[in-house]
C-alpha cells in the first residue's frame, strides 16, 4: 500500500477515495466567481507528499464542465513527488467558457497516482517494420 501524506490548508473536507473507481476527489477551498474568459488557479486546500517514485495526474471530474463551464487550462495536471512542501498547495488551473460561481467545498477535479515512467532508451530507425494501421480514428471503422 502506498501512503499519501496530506496537510490541509484552511477549512476543507478531508480527502477520501470514491466508492467506485480509484480516483480521489479534490474540492474548491474557497468560493470562486469566474466570468467568461477568466483564468484562475483555484486553490484545493491541500499540500500532499506523494510516495517516493510516484506522480499524480489531476483532471476535471466528468460533471465539472457541464455544471460550471470551466475546463482545465493545461488539459491535465502533473504533480511530481518533489512538490511536497507545507506551502505547496495544489490548484486546479481553470478557464471559464461562461460566467459561473463555484461554491467552497464543491468537488471540481480528481487525482490518481502513478509510478514514474521507467528508464527508457530512444533509438532512431529508418523503418519500424510494421504495417500501417490506417491513421487517426481508424479503430472501429465508421
Amino acid at each position: 500500500m502506498a501512503l499519501i501524506r496530506v496537510k490541509y490548508i484552511g477549512d476543507v473536507a478531508p480527502l477520501e477515495k470514491i466508492s467506485v473507481g480509484d480516483w480521489i476527489d479534490l474540492r474548491a477551498a474557497k468560493d470562486i466567481v469566474m466570468v467568461k474568459g477568466d483564468y484562475k488557479a483555484i486553490p484545493l486546500g491541500v499540500a500532499i507528499q506523494l510516495p517516493e517514485g510516484y506522480e499524480a495526474l489531476v483532471v476535471p471530474r466528468s460533471s465539472t464542465f457541464k455544471r460550471f463551464g470551466i475546463i482545465q487550462a493545461n488539459s491535465i495536471g502533473v504533480i511530481d513527488e518533489s512538490y511536497c512542501g507545507d506551502g505547496d498547495q495544489w490548484h486546479f488551473l481553470a478557464y471559464a467558457t461562461r460566467t459561473c460561481t463555484i461554491p467552497k467545498g464543491e468537488r471540481i477535479c480528481q487525482f490518481r497516482i502513478f509510478r514514474h515512467q521507467p528508464d527508457v532508451e530512444i533509438e532512431t530507425v529508418e523503418t519500424l517494420g510494421n504495417a500501417d494501421r490506417g491513421g487517426i480514428g481508424s479503430t472501429g471503422g465508421m
